[in-house]
């Protein structure tokens, strides 16, 4: 017994020094590289938000507004109304899917609304941080959009970075804080949790970590219908792989297996408690006027709007300016983005996803917000940041941020409806 103790205690002593050593040497590596990315999208977040509740402060018309629809005692508060409102009822006293009539109704809104219309991911993991940590809903959820923006933001580095490097990276962290809808980021909605569960999963494709990318894929399609793209760029990634190998792979297939349930279990799920298994389009259809059209108000706005006029369906001039101005942005980048060949999971998920939002009937002003997600947009304009030096690219950076508490804010919350 003592020689076993007397061989043992000298490398427990030599080996507890080195351990912390080097668990010491790699969180130093780790923030050096990582703190950059979350500085500079931290910073700028914060300027822009502070712009965002100055000029909500300012204006004052929150306070007469209907604490559900853009209403409440505190700038802040604004921040949880809209769907926010809809996703603290989730998480307080969950679903009771139903379609359900308005007496007398003929017109576009025939049914009541029903918090069915909104993907469990986010109003769950709002009432699991507020169990956890004794945080109401409110703080619970802007927690988890914060911290989730930030997880978004170093996986929209990892991506741009396998194209431009480390500071095409921090280009593309610091883009994704100041986009047109970024004011979602920084809220009590579901995007910036979305964004992060499809960014990492793009990257996991990326780097061959199949059953990865399933995981969060199956999660993100509890998360936001969209996923469907993601679900969609998956599948093609991994049928590609597969193809271009030529040897028997599992992991692929399992992920491509694992992908879709999240959101097609979600989607039956209500459609079986509804007593109509399309029952979830049905609600979207009619109770908040959206439905798949091919195109046809998005073709409406914009021959409207060239001409001077705001007379389509959903009309917020100053919310839909904004919103015309993010898609002739992003039909500028798409050829950028394909010129540079990315792989074919960041692709196909651009395309679907800006497809799935512009061929849809919806409040056109909300596109800047439903086309946050389409983050590999910013990797050729952070591939051209990248040439310039640190001060500069701050300071272009720190212009757009001050501007994005209104443009990404601002005019999202008060000028229209989130």
């Amino acid at each position: 017994m003592s020689d076993t103790t007397t061989l043992i205690r000298p490398v427990s002593a030599t080996t507890t020094p080195l351990l912390r050593k080097d668990v010491g040497a790699s969180l130093r590596r780790t923030t050096r590289y990582y703190g950059p990315v979350l500085a500079l999208y931290g910073v700028l977040k914060l300027i822009g938000f502070a712009v965002f509740m100055y000029l909500l402060d300012s204006d004052g018309g929150f306070r007469t507004r209907n604490p559900r629809f853009g209403g409440g005692a505190h700038a802040w508060d604004v921040l949880a109304t809209w769907d926010g409102w809809w996703y603290q009822q989730i998480a307080a006293h969950g679903y009771d899917p139903a379609l359900v009539r308005v007496p007398g109704a003929t017109g576009l809104i025939t049914l009541e609304g029903n918090s069915a219309a909104f993907f469990p991911l986010y109003p769950a993991t709002m009432r699991l941080v507020s169990d956890g940590t004794g945080l109401g809903l409110y703080g619970s959820g802007m927690l988890v959009s914060v911290v989730a923006s930030f997880v978004a933001a170093l996986g929209i580095h990892a991506v741009t970075a396998r194209f431009g490097g480390r500071r095409a990276g921090l280009a593309a962290a610091g883009l994704w804080a100041v986009w047109p809808g970024s004011g979602m980021e920084w809220s009590a909605y579901s995007e910036s949790l979305y964004i992060a569960l499809a960014v990492w999963a793009c990257h996991a494709v990326m780097t061959d970590r199949w059953l990865t990318a399933g995981v969060l894929t199956f999660a993100a399609g509890l998360n936001r219908p969209t996923a469907v793209a993601l679900i969609a760029a998956l599948i093609v990634a991994a049928l590609q792989t597969l193809h271009r190998r030529q040897e028997h792979m599992a992991a692929p297939w399992v992920a491509m297996l694992i992908a879709p349930l999240g959101l097609t279990g979600y989607l039956l799920w209500v459609g079986n408690r509804m007593g109509n298994l399309a029952g979830y389009f049905a609600l979207q259809k009619g109770a908040w006027g959206h439905t798949f059209d091919y195109g046809k108000q998005t073709a409406d706005v914009f021959s409207s709007m060239a001409v001077g006029r705001f007379d389509y369906l959903f009309a917020f001039p100053f919310e839909d300016t904004i919103a015309a101005l993010t898609v002739l942005l992003a039909a500028l980048l798409i050829p950028l983005l394909i010129r540079l060949r990315p792989p074919a999971v960041l692709t196909v998920y651009t395309l679907l996803t800006l497809a799935l939002v512009l061929g849809s009937q919806q409040i056109f002003g909300n596109v800047s917000r439903y086309l946050l997600p389409c983050f590999p947009l910013f990797i050729p304009l952070a591939v051209k940041l990248r040439t310039l030096g640190l001060p500069t690219l701050c300071l272009l950076l720190g212009i757009a941020a001050v501007a994005s508490g209104s443009y990404a804010g601002y005019v999202l919350f008060e000028a229209g409806v989130p």
